[in-house]
């Protein structure tokens, strides 16, 4: 293959999971090209641009007074459409030769499976404006299903538990459709907020979002694994102002998460009670599948296997099983045409 047919077709297939906390970029033929936070930080009066992505989200908390460091996805979906347009156009122009960024691509993008007639035109418009030639919407639990590797074009039930940044996404999918579904707003976002106000009433310390999530990944759990160990957390005092460090525990960290974690496990359940009784016997036997970024919490697993009784799988890779779907669905057009919405 010559560099112009390879730049032609890197410019005309691509799958794209833009969440909440993290956008990810699939190139035909090349793979998974880019992993950034979905943040822009733009100045206040101008609004214009001064970062994106990774630089971007190192602003966050620390941007002075003209500086303003977005997040143009709420809860799963598009809340800003012109940052989003603008961090959407960043990442598409990254991936693509700039001499061949004519060549307008097609673009299979995960989407929550929930998403609104308004949040879908959001979507639409963004990425239209993005440049693309083609968009086709594909549901994040379905798109995660196949990232995962699991059969969803067969009669065969399968489970997934997308857990992402905004939104927790449960789905039983068969025969390339998916039959039940459950889909909330919250998920990894708000086991941070959870950390964020037990800081507060706990210590009476204000810490930020990335701290939030720092402690969340090094020593957040969903129940007790055993071996745990405590971390120092530095804010600000909310009495004196200045800076404070505390040292809190894994188990104080998992009760300020439970709360968010029982909603995803209640979330889990209602989804069994709404699957068909053939299918329901076929998951007894596959199990569930946990995709996201929240699948890492550790014991999260075993929480939900206790609940359900039923066996419980992570994908080794459950950041990427999002985008992984969207690459499969390129691949093969045709045989998941149907799971899609143009």
């Amino acid at each position: 293959m010559s560099f112009l047919s390879a730049g032609l077709r890197l410019a005309s297939e691509i799958g794209m999971d833009v969440g909440t906390g993290n956008t990810l970029v699939y190139v035909q033929g090349e793979g998974v090209v880019l992993n950034e936070p979905s943040v822009v930080a733009v100045e206040r009066d101008t609004r214009a641009v001064r970062a994106v992505g990774l630089e971007a989200k190192r602003m966050l908390g620390r941007t002075s007074a003209d500086l303003e460091a977005i997040r143009p996805l709420k809860d799963g979906v598009i809340a800003d459409v012109d940052v989003a347009e603008i961090m959407i156009r960043h990442f598409l122009k990254r991936v693509t030769p700039a001499k061949l960024f004519r060549t307008k691509p097609r673009v299979v993008m995960g989407v929550p499976s929930g998403i609104t007639g308004l949040e879908r035109r959001a979507v639409r418009a963004a990425a239209a404006a993005a440049g693309t030639r083609e968009l086709y919407m594909l549901a994040e639990p379905m798109a995660a299903a196949i990232g995962a590797g699991l059969p969803v074009d067969t009669p065969t039930g399968s489970m997934v538990v997308d857990i992402g940044g905004g939104t927790t996404e449960i789905a039983v999918i068969a025969l390339g459709g998916i039959v039940a579904d459950t889909s909330i707003r919250v998920a990894g976002d708000e086991m941070d907020q959870a950390i964020i106000t037990f800081a507060r009433k706990q210590y009476n310390m204000l810490i930020g979002e990335p701290t939030a999530e720092a402690v969340k990944i090094r020593i957040g759990s969903a129940c007790d694994v055993g071996g745990e160990d405590g971390m120092e957390v530095r804010g600000r005092d909310l009495v004196s102002g200045i800076p404070k460090t505390a040292h809190v525990s894994a188990s104080e960290i998992r009760e300020a998460m439970s709360e968010p974690v029982a909603q995803i496990v209640e979330a889990t359940l209602r989804a069994l009670e709404l699957t068909p009784p053939e299918l329901a016997s076929d998951i007894v036997d596959q199990g569930i599948m946990l995709t996201g970024g929240g699948a890492l919490i550790r014991g999260l697993d075993r929480l939900l296997m206790e609940r359900t009784g039923l066996p419980v799988h992570v994908d080794p890779e459950p950041l990427t099983c999002v985008v992984r779907g969207t690459a499969a669905v390129l691949e093969e057009f045709g045989r998941f045409q149907t799971a899609l919405a143009a």
